[in-house]
């Protein structure tokens, strides 16, 4: 899995605290900026914490790309509506390099390990012939009726590798860019940081909130699983480490410092 963060609103503390300025003062909005200084943003910001205002913190959006993560993370990361992405398509590319995610449950049993890369060796092999086969049926079709070869061929390709893609596994890998304003974030963290969380999209939401706490650290203070916040949300389903996981969100806010 690679993560970057790729760009962000400038200065988003700054830009948040001066949204939250105009909710809380008769300030205009040619002298919105004035002041905000370091110590007067970090106070607007734990204002809003205390006071549970989110929406002046959706003013700020952070933009991610993501690369080596499994078509079952898409399937869940998209859930998270008030987010914009942009995914590899695979109608329009065609896997000649077939990679694919390897849990690390499976990677742990060298039997299952063994059954799971052949299982992927085969998936790989089929989709290739199959979308070999479509794309010279489709190539023959549209050249008896009357396209030039080059073209047929070009449109085959796509046609071919619509239908073809229907054998690929939820393994596969994918790319994506992610952007979502602080608000969705914190809903992202508050849910995909959680030790409940399947283990792929946990991995990513942790790398995503190391990547944002050195750029808006105060607006991500209190960012993480729900348990960071008071007794653990998820009843009896809980973890049973609360303590644990807050330990080591505590480290990592002190390694993004």
């Amino acid at each position: 899995m690679t993560v970057r963060l790729i760009a962000h609103t400038p200065e988003p503390e700054k830009v948040v605290a001066a949204a939250a300025k105009l909710c809380y003062s008769d300030s205009h909005i040619e002298d919105l900026l004035d002041g905000l200084d370091e110590a007067k943003t970090a106070r607007f910001l734990a204002m809003l914490s205390d006071l549970g205002h989110a929406s002046p913190i959706e003013h700020a959006s952070f933009t991610f790309g993501i690369e080596g993560v499994s078509r079952a993370l898409l399937a869940q990361i998209t859930r998270h509506r008030i987010a914009s992405f942009s995914v590899q398509s695979q109608r329009y590319v065609r896997l000649d390099d077939f990679r694919y995610v390897v849990p690390p449950s499976i990677e742990a049993v060298p039997e299952a390990k063994a059954a799971f890369l052949a299982s992927m060796e085969q998936d790989a092999a089929n989709y290739l012939d199959l979308a070999r086969k479509l794309e010279e049926g489709h190539a023959a079709r549209l050249m008896a009726e009357g396209m030039p070869e080059k073209e047929a061929r070009k449109k085959a390709e796509k046609l071919a590798n619509e239908d073809a893609r229907f054998v690929l596994p939820n393994a596969c890998e994918t790319k994506m860019v992610v952007t979502m304003n602080a608000r969705s974030l914190h809903n992202f963290f508050r849910l995909r940081c959680c030790e409940r969380a399947q283990w792929e999209i946990r991995a990513l939401a942790e790398e995503m909130l190391r990547l944002v706490l050195p750029v808006a650290p105060h607006l991500f203070a209190a960012a993480g699983p729900g348990c960071l916040a008071g007794p653990c949300p998820e009843g009896k389903m809980c973890c049973g480490r609360p303590e644990e996981v807050r330990a080591r969100y505590r480290a990592l806010r002190e390694a993004a410092r």
